[in-house]
C-alpha cells in the first residue's frame, strides 16, 4: 500500500470526516491553532492522530485538545502498558492496561519523543 495525500480545495473533504485506515495525509489549510483543533475534531470518529511541531510543549498542549483516544507528538509509538482505544464512534472502551476494565472513562494517551517505555 502506497501513502496517499489529499489536499482540500474550496469545499470540505468528506474524507477528513471518515475513519480511514491506511497511510493517508489530509492537507487542510487553517488560520490559527483554534481552527486547526476545530477541523481535527470535526468528525464522528477519534481513534488516534499526531501533532507535529518544532515546539514540543506547544504541540503537547494542542494534542490535549484533539478528541482522540490516543495521540502522538512528533511521532507515534504505542505503549502496550497504556490504554488504547478511540472516542466517539471509534470503538468501545479500551484495550491494554488497567483502564481496559474502566469502560465508562474517556482517557487519552499522549506519546512524546524520547519515551522508551
Amino acid at each position: 500500500m502506497c501513502p496517499h495525500g489529499v489536499r482540500e480545495r474550496g469545499q470540505p473533504l468528506d474524507d477528513r470526516r471518515e475513519e480511514i485506515f491506511g497511510p493517508v495525509l489530509a492537507l487542510i489549510p487553517y488560520g490559527d491553532e483554534n481552527e486547526a483543533v476545530a477541523i481535527a475534531n470535526d468528525s464522528d470518529y477519534g481513534l488516534g492522530g499526531t501533532v507535529w511541531s518544532k515546539d514540543q510543549e506547544r504541540a503537547t498542549q494542542i494534542a490535549r485538545r484533539v478528541a482522540t483516544g490516543t495521540i502522538g507528538v512528533n511521532g507515534y509509538v504505542i505503549d502496550f502498558a497504556a490504554p488504547f482505544g478511540g472516542v466517539k464512534q471509534s470503538g468501545l472502551g479500551r484495550e491494554f492496561g488497567p483502564e481496559a476494565l474502566a469502560g465508562y472513562q474517556q482517557l487519552k494517551s499522549v506519546y512524546l519523543p524520547g519515551y522508551t517505555g
